[in-house]
């Protein structure tokens, strides 16, 4: 802690001294008249003339936008750089006590540039990669600059291409983010500077499905944290910005419609989009901007799927004990909408309000053949089974709704920044079947598998039969789930020099309150065979078609929903499971933060420490041994102080190597600590209030080397070593809970720790000769090694065991090789991940522990310029088919087998500029 504050109290006694100093100031604006664009990421550098160790550097911010305080006074060279090469050079000079605006205008009537690459894959490279040089802190970027570049469909998918990142997907599709191996849990995300809430109940993730790649203007991961940013993140941060129509000049538009095929569904499904704005001049470097965007996809597909759930014995051989076959129909619906306003007062002066709105709909239809054998067997044997034949259909919409309204004030020396924002998203499933099912009237006999890895059933004509089962029970459910925050953030910065050093204070406060809400209704339609019979046939639509081996018919979703308007909906009521899954909880947060930085030659360090604290207040219902529902509440209230220093040294033009140790501190989940339970004496199921928050200390090191176009070469080690991470556990034959069978709850552990090393290459082979000279390359792998300690009590002894973090691969890579000229852009990229722990079996020995296999994508893309403004796409995704598997003990045992097939998609878009 004294290594961080000493530092910083020195920083500020000096930057009171400092107010003496009259140094100057250098800012402006860099635009081009050619194709109406500003730079903002352009490299704005700054060389006093017979002495060149007095550089300065630093990036255009948004409009074009760069300001350079505390310049000493003398006679400078001003470079402009844009996409690795210099486009603009002037002499300048600088004045004490002055400021002066240097408006930067390429290819005006005195000046002819030679055309600037600002779209493509080499031009979004080389922006991003400038960014990611110049940061204070240790980031990732993708930029899409120009609207509707980034060629993956949703956010989630373009992350994927990041070093260090995997994804997680949902019927093949994108939507979680996993940042070095990280759950997605422990990770936050942005947009435009205000945190996201989750609309899944109980979670923290979110899934980044939800918000289409064409709204967005640049993807930041963020891997170590600095002060001013919020510490909830132990993976990292994952920062969404969409459009900004101060980064053009003048009115812009674009429009795109596209078509998917989906093979394994055999649908073809529409997407549209449209963007523009304009910039309105008022004079006096007074400018208004307006920007909007929408988006629209429909996409109909579906899954074949076959699942044993892990239920194998390997006592005496591998034996079956059951299996399930399913197969969806999916309808998924994105709209997104984004509305941004940007106005600029002068060059001092800017004020903002960003708004973003995503609707997600998901419409499934699941039918299931679930299959529980006599007597566990292994392959090749036969035995008699009960079967169940189910149908689920779920109707379910997510939204999220982000408003941020802010300004930055530039007075002398001092920046003064402050935001308000406020976001809400929300999960609603107004009428779901869970499960409607159908019982075979009598064990069906002479059933047995092939293939332990995609498990095909060899199964009599009457397990196809309908008429051989009988409609048992009906599950009727309807849920809300609504997670809303507020915030407000105040930042000043103060600018001086320190021993003729740049160097800067800043300090801040933010205030954070969020209220995550479930409220869940359950019917149970039970016994339905026993008044009198309904046949199955009465509600069969058909035979599947899937592509695991036979299925037999389907289930017909609006003969089911018929039969249930004929029964009594207030007597199936139940009201005990409406009321236990209920839950409301109030989490405040406000934090403080002092940080210092300064550069000294090649030299850059940042410390500082940020302050936390977090009020928690829950509420909940449980069903205690008396079999009474009752109301419970708990309140839990914790601080944390997150010390951090990171450097940034300079070793030659090109290259530089970081560290950084940083504190990090995430609170559990909402399903995790939620006061609900129940409780009948023998089996218990508890939430946990009382867990402690996630900490984690953060160690990075690492080199960066970039080279020519959209060049680089990097190598960086990790370290994370976490507290009181959270798992899963059973209590039952603990001290408190002796006499019990089962007590599930969550529980701290000690421990964890988090080893690894981030390899990154690019570069764009513009040295060959022509047409090679387009060629591109990308390259990154992450390895990783975990470790922790899980515990649970069986018979009364306490059981422990170490196991890797659950959801963490060892290995994740891409490989991407693109080629572009002036027309045509092609992409091939492969993303891998190798295996991880899905879920722990038990704690004696590793047999029951599920794993995800090793998964290997590969997708293709490709563009082709018709004239400067219309270009025809087409893509294909998951080109080789790779499924989802899970395995338990060995792979050759299934847990789940998910095939989604390829998609294949084609469009045109039009762009005014």
């Amino acid at each position: 802690m004294n290594f961080c504050i000493k530092p910083l109290a020195a920083i500020i006694a000096l930057s009171c001294a400092a107010l003496a100093q009259a140094d100057g100031n250098l800012e402006g604006r860099i635009s081009d008249t050619r194709n109406q664009t500003v730079y903002s990421g352009a490299v704005i550098r700054l060389e006093m003339l017979g002495d060149a160790s007095m550089n300065r550097e630093v990036l255009a911010a948004k409009g074009g936008r760069f300001r350079l305080p505390q310049v000493p006074a003398g006679d400078y060279l001003l470079s402009t750089v844009v996409g690795g090469k210099t486009v603009d050079s002037r002499t300048i000079t600088i004045r004490d006590g002055e400021t002066l605006t240097a408006n930067i205008v390429l290819n005006n009537a005195q000046q002819d540039v030679e055309e600037i690459l600002v779209i493509g894959q080499a031009a979004q490279m080389q922006r991003a990669l400038d960014r990611q040089r110049y940061a204070d802190n240790m980031i990732s970027v993708i930029n899409a600059d120009a609207i509707g570049q980034l060629p993956d469909a949703n956010a989630a998918e373009a992350l994927q291409r990041v070093p260090g990142l995997s994804i997680e997907r949902d019927q093949g599709e994108g939507r979680f983010v996993r940042i070095r191996g990280i759950s997605s849990d422990l990770n936050s995300v942005t947009v435009n500077g205000t945190q996201i809430p989750a609309p899944e109940a109980g979670s923290r993730s979110v899934a980044l499905d939800v918000i289409p790649s064409n709204l967005l203007s640049s993807l930041v991961v963020t891997k170590t944290l600095t002060p001013d940013m919020d510490a909830n993140a132990i993976g990292g941060a994952v920062e969404i910005n969409s459009i900004s129509a101060l980064d053009r000049e003048g009115a812009f538009y674009s429009a795109a419609t596209q078509l998917s095929y989906d093979e394994q569904s055999e649908h073809t499904n529409p997407a549209y989009s449209v963007a523009g704005g304009n910039t309105f001049d008022f004079g006096n470097d007074r400018r208004l901007g307006v920007a909007a965007a929408l988006s629209f996809d429909n996409r109909k597909f579906g899954s074949d799927n076959v699942e044993t759930g892990g239920a194998w014995g390997f006592d005496n051989g591998a034996k079956l004990e059951e299996l399930e076959q399913r197969e969806y129909s999916i309808e998924r619906e994105r709209l997104g909408a984004a509305l941004n306003l940007d106005y600029e007062h002068g060059v001092n002066h800017s004020f903002y309000m960003h708004n973003l709105y995503s609707k997600f709909s998901d419409n499934e239809q699941r039918v299931a053949n679930e299959i529980e054998f006599a007597d566990a067997i292994a392959q090749g044997e036969s035995s008699d089974a009960e079967v169940v034949r189910s149908l689920k259909d779920r109707e379910e919409t997510q939204k999220i709704i982000s408003s941020t309204l802010g300004a930055n004030h530039f007075i002398g020396d001092w920046t003064v920044e402050y935001k308000v924002g406020i976001s809400k998203a929300s999960e609603d499933e107004p009428d779901t079947i869970a499960g409607a099912d159908f019982v075979s009237t009598a064990d069906i006999s002479g059933l047995s598998f092939s293939n332990s890895r995609k498990p095909r059933i060899n199964a009599p004509s009457a397990f196809y039969d309908p008429a051989q089962y009988e409609l048992d029970k009906i599950e009727r459910t309807r849920s809300y789930t609504e997670d809303k925050q507020t915030m407000a953030q105040l930042d000043i910065t103060r600018d001086f020099d320190l021993a003729d050093y740049p160097a800067l204070v800043k300090f801040g406060a933010k205030t954070k309150m969020r209220e995550k809400s479930q409220d869940a209704d359950t019917w149970k339609y039970k016994d339905l065979s026993e008044d009198s019979s309904v046949s199955m046939s009465d509600f069969a639509s058909g035979e599947r078609d899937y592509s695991l081996g036979r299925f037999g018919p389907g289930i017909s979703s609006n003969k089911v929903r018929s039969y249930m308007a004929t029964l009594d909906r207030a007597d199936a009521f139940d009201d005990e499971d409406s009321v236990l899954e209920d839950y409301d909880i109030d989490e405040d947060i406000n934090a403080g933060y002092l940080m210092g930085r300064i550069d000294a030659d090649e030299l850059r360090v940042i410390a500082g420490v940020r302050y936390e604290q977090t009020k928690i207040s829950a509420r909940g219902n449980a069903l205690n041994q008396s079999d009474e529902l009752v109301t419970v509440k708990k309140d839990n209230d914790y601080s944390h102080v997150l010390p951090s220093v990171q450097a940034r040294w300079q070793l030659a033009d090109s290259t530089q190597v970081r560290a950084a140790w940083t504190n990090a501190v995430v609170r559990p989940t909402f399903e995790q600590m939620r006061p609900n339970f129940t409780d009948d004496g023998s089996e218990a199921e508890l939430g946990n209030p009382d867990l402690k928050a996630l900490e984690a200390a953060n160690f990075d090191l690492g080199i960066e080397h970039f080279m020519g176009s959209a060049g680089t070469l990097s190598a960086f080690v990790f370290r994370k070593k976490i507290d009181n991470f959270i798992y899963e556990t059973d209590l039952a034959g603990s001290a408190d809970y002796a006499a019990y069978d089962e007590v599930i709850t969550f529980r701290n552990g000690d421990q964890a720790t988090l080893n690894g090393l981030e390899l990154a290459f690019s570069h764009k082979l513009d040295m060959l000769p022509a047409p090679f000279n387009g060629l591109l390359l990308a390259a990154n792998t992450t390895f990783t090694r975990s470790d922790a300690t899980v515990s649970a009590y069986d018979s009364g002894t306490l059981l422990q065991r170490d196991i890797s973090l659950p959801n963490q691969s060892d290995v994740t890579g891409n490989f991407i090789i693109g080629y572009e000229n002036e027309r045509l852009s092609m992409r091939l990229a492969t993303n891998y991940k190798s295996e991880y722990l899905a879920e722990v079996g038990n704690l004696e020995n590793s047999k029951g522990d599920v794993y995800q296999s090793a998964q290997t994508q590969l997708d293709f893309n490709a563009s082709y310029k018709m004239t400067e403004q219309l270009k025809l796409s087409f893509e294909v995704a998951n080109i080789t088919d790779e499924p989802y598997y899970a395995y338990v003990n060995k792979e050759r045992y299934n847990a789940q087998y998910e095939d989604y097939g390829p998609t294949y998609r084609v469009g045109i878009s039009y762009t005014s500029f």
